[in-house]
């Protein structure tokens, strides 16, 4: 398990970079690195484990290859969950082990991402290690009502940029029309006025 190979997957942003070891038909293993390290902290690490699995180490948005979230973007604890999910639907593994290192006990934005994907989607997660890290805890009157909106933002996300398409050219009668049914709210001079500022005129409408 000394040789390795470099991945990329797309992202709205960029990409995230990962490594991986072993055989692609291997048992898959997602390793997610700690506090401001990246996939390299798995180096001596994944020869001395099992040689049957695929182990892929990511490197988070902003570490290692990675790149780098837009300026001005904060990085959320449920960003780099996200990450794991874009990187697991671009591997198409449906269940996988998940190995994490620590990932701060210094800062709430990187604490405990392996135990938060872990809570968020069970059942794409057979096994759960951790190195240097604690599980993931909830009061829990409060468990339920945080697993519902966090998935709920997440799986949102997801779904509108696999469904992104290229905007629609319309009449400004077909736009305004558009305008008026999103927003019941909108006189039909109001809607003109927006979209005055609100669309773009091309050849195609």
């Amino acid at each position: 398990l000394g040789m390795f190979s470099e991945l990329k997957f797309p992202v709205p942003w960029g990409h995230v970079a990962a490594k991986a070891w072993g055989p692609s038909e291997g048992h898959p293993v997602l390793c997610l690195h700690g506090w401001l390290d990246n996939a390299n902290t798995f180096d001596k690490l994944i020869p001395l484990l099992p040689k049957g699995c695929y182990y892929v180490a990511m490197d988070f948005s902003g570490h290692g290859l990675s790149s780098h979230r837009p300026a001005g973007c904060p990085y959320h604890f449920l960003d780099y969950v996200t990450d794991v999910c874009r990187v697991a639907a671009a591997l198409q593994w449906r269940r996988f082990t998940l190995m994490g290192h620590s990932m701060g006990n210094f800062s709430f934005s990187y604490c405990f991402i392996s135990p938060q994907f872990c809570f968020l989607y069970p059942e794409m997660v057979d096994k759960l290690i951790l190195l240097e890290s604690l599980g993931f805890l909830l009061a829990p009157e409060d468990t339920e009502a945080w697993l519902k909106s966090k998935r709920k933002v997440i799986d949102r996300l997801l779904s509108l940029e696999a469904k992104q398409q290229p905007p629609k050219a319309r009449s400004p009668e077909a736009a305004l029309q558009r305008l008026l049914e999103a927003n019941s709210h909108l006189t039909a001079e109001g809607g003109a006025i927006l979209l005055q500022r609100g669309a773009t005129e091309t050849p195609a409408g």
